[in-house]
C-alpha cells in the first residue's frame, strides 16, 4: 500500500524559500481544527495544550481508520495554526493571554465527517480530553497568499513578518486577508531551537 506524504505531493504549501517571499494561492482544504485563545505552551492546563492534547490523537486515529477501512495510507501532516486578536498589538507587546488561535491539521479529502465522528467516540472513551469536543472538520479557502520559510526559534520570526506588512506587501499592491498562517514542520521538543522550520503565511488581496 502506498503511503501518501502530502508534504511532498504538495510541495509548494510547505517547502518555500528561506531568502524571498512567495506569492501562492492555495487550494481548499479540509483540517481539523479547535479554536481558543491563550499564550501557546505546553503546560497542561493551558487551553493551547489541552487542544493539542485532543487534535493528535484525533489524528493519528483518522490515519489508521483510512488504512485499515479504506485501504489508503499516508504521513499525518504536520500541525498548523492561524493567529489573530482584538487588537493586533499584543503581538508586539507580547500579551500572549489575548491571543488567539485556531490549531488544525490537514485531512486528505477522503476524510468524512462520520468519520470524524467516529473516531471521536474511540478518543473520548480513552480519557479526560477537554477540548475533544470544540473539534471540527472543516474547509479553509485561503486562496492568495504570500509565504515565506522561517528557520529558527518561533521568536525571532519579528524581523520577517515586519519586513512582510512593512515593505514586501505595500510594495506589491497587496494588503492582509485573513489571519497569520504557520506551519510547524519541526518538532520542538526532539529540534534544537535554531532548526526549527516553520512556514510563515498570509492571505493576501490587491490593495
Amino acid at each position: 500500500m502506498e503511503k501518501i506524504d502530502f508534504k511532498k505531493t504538495m510541495k509548494p504549501l510547505f517547502a518555500p524559500s528561506a531568502k524571498k517571499f512567495e506569492l501562492i494561492d492555495v487550494p481548499p482544504l479540509q483540517f481539523l481544527m479547535i479554536d481558543g485563545k491563550g499564550r501557546p505552551g505546553a503546560e497542561p492546563q493551558t487551553e493551547y495544550a489541552q487542544a493539542l492534547a485532543a487534535l493528535y490523537p484525533m489524528a493519528y486515529k483518522l490515519k489508521f481508520l483510512s488504512k485499515k477501512k479504506l485501504g489508503r495510507d499516508y504521513v499525518v501532516p504536520p500541525l498548523q495554526a492561524l493567529w489573530w486578536a482584538d487588537d493586533m498589538g499584543v503581538f508586539i507587546s507580547g500579551d500572549k493571554d489575548e491571543w488567539q488561535w485556531t490549531v488544525m491539521i490537514m485531512q486528505p479529502d477522503w476524510i468524512s465527517g462520520d468519520h470524524v465522528e467516529e473516531v471521536r467516540a474511540t478518543v473520548a472513551a480513552s480519557g479526560d480530553l477537554p477540548a475533544l469536543q470544540k473539534l471540527r472538520l472543516a474547509a479553509y479557502e485561503e486562496g492568495s497568499a504570500v509565504q515565506i520559510m522561517h528557520i529558527g526559534p518561533y521568536s525571532e520570526e519579528g524581523p520577517t513578518l515586519k519586513e512582510l506588512h512593512e515593505e514586501y506587501l505595500p510594495q506589491n499592491g497587496l494588503v492582509e486577508n485573513g489571519h497569520h498562517h504557520e506551519i510547524y514542520l519541526g518538532d520542538p521538543r526532539k529540534t534544537a531551537p535554531e532548526k526549527l522550520k516553520t512556514v510563515l503565511r498570509q492571505p493576501v488581496r490587491p490593495k
